[in-house]
């Protein structure tokens, strides 16, 4: 298969399906390189395409985008970034593993994964998760639909479990 590749939009983040094709963003401050890998299948040990994003076309502030033509909901993909080796600030960036998109809509690869793959470097991708392109167009919500609770009504709140059940006025055990 022959891909025809464009810059694509930076906007919406993750794998978005359009009439012609896919447009893929992902978010990285500190990236000096993005790949964007499509497996044949979700059991495929290697991608069958490795899009190397440009910098110069393929980048706007620190959303890295394009755009597939002809590929459709159900394409297997991944990501590898190069950037820093800096564990003192936060970067740990490995070019060999594959890393899922934060903002795909689905994961596969779960009966092939191993962490050790994950944890120690080198070559991960034979045992690596991957995200699948979902159409939410046709996607089937079986009758659920959105809250319509507006944001001035609405509380955001972030519970790290763990922690919660630990402490003896929540009900959980120690």
């Amino acid at each position: 298969m022959s891909l025809r590749i464009t810059p694509g939009n930076s906007y919406p983040l993750g794998a978005t399906v359009e009439a012609a094709g896919v447009n893929f963003c992902i978010y990285s401050q500190h990236a000096t390189g993005i790949d964007l890998l499509l497996y044949a299948s979700p059991e495929a040990p290697y991608p069958e395409h490795t899009i190397h994003l440009h910098p110069n076309y393929h980048r706007s502030f620190n959303y890295w985008h394009a755009f597939v033509k002809g590929i459709r909901a159900g394409q297997v993909y991944a990501y590898r970034a190069t950037g820093p080796y800096a564990p003192e600030r936060g970067h740990r960036f490995d070019p060999a593993k594959v890393l899922l998109d934060p903002y795909g809509r689905a994961v596969v690869g779960q009966s092939l994964y191993d962490r050790q793959a994950a944890c120690y470097p080198g070559e991960n991708s034979p045992h690596a998760l991957r995200n699948v392109v979902v159409d939410l167009a046709v996607y089937d919500w079986e009758g659920d639909i959105p809250l319509d609770i507006p944001y001035s009504r609405t509380v955001i709140y972030e519970l790290h479990v763990g922690g919660f059940t630990k402490n003896p006025n929540s009900g959980g055990s120690a």
